[in-house]
């Protein structure tokens, strides 16, 4: 059976010295997709390998962004790291820790540059699936808060679609994630845009999962009216 991972080598943009990136080979099998479109897969998880990381300079980056940088991002980055001497080794298999450690250099590289808010959304949203393969809870809930406040500011500030996502689908997805991280009232202000567009009909996928979301955000408020008014019925 052939290895699930490759190495291939690749030239970095800003100190233009060769490297070894790795990746992951064919298709995965599916085993479940969350309500945030996380994905979890049987042989192993690829969102370990989207991130690469020059072993020269430290320069972090997407795969789908990494050799686009324009000539002043290059040159922010070059400077910052003029003084700095980087020894990093991200190639091979990855642990979680070296993953997480990936993000955040990718994050810290795509904020120096004032990288496109949806960049930011899409790598904050990834780290948090790790954080929830880790189950680390508290560090999940956090850096879904980074990711929706970036996909909200991309979706006033941005083009559309959003990378491969439509109007309808980034909305339910500041919804969801809003949800998720307990900010209620924006999920469902949210979640109950994309029910009542017109466009969204025409994705019922999209359409579909805002529905179940929205009457969970509903529930979740309901209960939460229901357990501040209890204490008033006791005391009274």
């Amino acid at each position: 059976m052939a290895d699930p991972i490759y190495s291939v080598e690749k030239e970095c943009p800003v100190c233009q010295k060769k490297f070894t990136v790795t990746r992951t080979r064919g298709r995965q099998t599916l085993v479940k997709q969350d309500s945030d479109f996380c994905s979890h897969f049987q042989e192993l998880n690829p969102y370990y390998y989207t991130v690469w990381v020059c072993s020269h300079c430290g320069y972090a980056a997407a795969d789908t962004y990494f050799e686009n940088l324009s000539v002043s991002a290059q040159d922010k980055i070059a400077k910052f790291l003029a003084d700095r001497t980087v020894h990093v080794n991200y190639s091979g298999t990855r642990t979680r820790e070296q993953a997480i450690g990936a993000y955040k250099l990718a994050i810290f590289f795509a904020e120096l540059i004032a990288a496109p808010n949806s960049r930011l959304a899409e790598l904050y949203l990834k780290l948090a699936w790790i954080y929830r393969e880790g189950e680390d809870q508290e560090d999940e809930k956090a850096t879904l808060a980074l990711a929706c406040e970036h996909y909200e500011q991309a979706l006033l500030r941005e083009r559309l679609p959003i990378g491969n996502l439509s109007e309808a689908a980034v909305s339910y997805l500041i919804g969801e994630l809003s949800r998720r991280i307990g900010q209620t009232e924006k999920a469902l202000l949210y979640l109950g845009k994309v029910v009542e567009s017109p466009a969204a009909k025409l994705e019922p996928r999209v359409i579909n999962l805002a529905r179940e979301a929205w009457r969970e955000a509903r529930a979740a408020r309901d209960e939460e009216k229901a357990n501040k008014a209890a204490p008033a019925k006791a005391e009274a």
